[in-house]
């Protein structure tokens, strides 16, 4: 049954991996800013536009579908002439694999920054994703995604993150978020820990309390969570590099169309 399931289990990748025609996606980062902001163990967030893509952002109600760990030159080059390999993602049809930065040259990005990450540590998450290459996607997680990409009735929001805690359990089988989240829990790094307060016992310090923290499943997180986590930092790197709106080179168009005035819409009165 084994072999079975894998053979449909790519073909389905195959499919699922096909980009939407009707995507109209806009990068609003160019390659070489990403690259001058990005560090390591930083999360690069994708907004994909492939059908699986539209299957995670309607299941998380997010933007993005995809997530990759930045290594910066953790990797060595095969070659002098080509580009470095500074992502580490797990695919849905090659598995755990490291890529070039253009790979997303075209996409729209996000980078999410862990707040406050010692260097040792830093280097600890990098590792713990690079030893992981080769390894392969969950191809049960695939059979789960691919129904919601059939016309259902609409999932209720409050069953949308359960819908993606599947597939076979197989740690050697890795889906994009719950790598990245295994490598930060590693540490370990919060994400989006559950909170429970426990208060004193003290009837001196009945007002006191103290916060523990409950890891949550890997199989959990989405490429969202890492957008609303409150300790990961949102790196813009436009703005970053200090953003001065005054010295934009507007084309000429942009002062014709503010010159030309709005014209009133008619009303029949009749």
């Amino acid at each position: 049954m084994e072999p079975i399931t894998e053979f449909v289990g790519r073909g389905l990748a195959k499919f699922l991996t096909k980009p939407v025609r009707q995507s109209t996606q806009v990068a609003t980062v160019s390659q070489e800013q990403l690259l001058a902001n990005l560090q390591p163990a930083d999360v690069l967030l994708v907004e994909g536009d492939t059908r699986v893509s539209v299957a995670i952002k309607y299941l998380t109600q997010s933007t993005w579908s995809h997530a990759a760990l930045y290594v910066g030159n953790a990797l060595p080059s095969s070659t002098p002439w080509q580009l470095p390999q500074v992502l580490v993602e797990a695919d849905l049809k090659e598995g755990v694999r490291a890529v070039t930065l253009a790979h997303y040259a075209q996409m729209h990005t996000r980078i999410c920054r862990p707040v406050g990450l010692s260097d040792e540590d830093r280097k600890r998450v990098v590792d713990y994703v690079i030893a992981r290459i080769g390894q392969q996607y969950d191809l049960k997680h695939i059979f789960d995604l691919v129904r919601y990409l059939l016309p259902t009735a609409p999932i209720p929001t409050r069953f949308r993150r359960r819908l993606l805690a599947l597939g076979s359990g197989d740690p050697t089988r890795a889906i994009c978020s719950t790598l990245i989240a295994q490598a930060f829990q590693s540490i370990p790094y919060p994400i989006l820990p559950e909170i429970q307060r426990t208060w004193s016992d003290n009837p001196m310090q009945a007002d006191c309390y103290a916060e523990l923290y409950h890891i949550r499943n890997v199989s959990l997180y989405t490429p969202r969570d890492f957008d609303i986590s409150p300790y990961f930092d949102i790196i813009k790197p436009t703005i970053k590099n200090g953003f001065d709106y005054r010295k934009l080179t507007w084309s000429h168009d942009l002062k014709e169309h503010a010159q030309i005035p709005c014209e009133p819409t008619e009303t029949n009165t009749d």
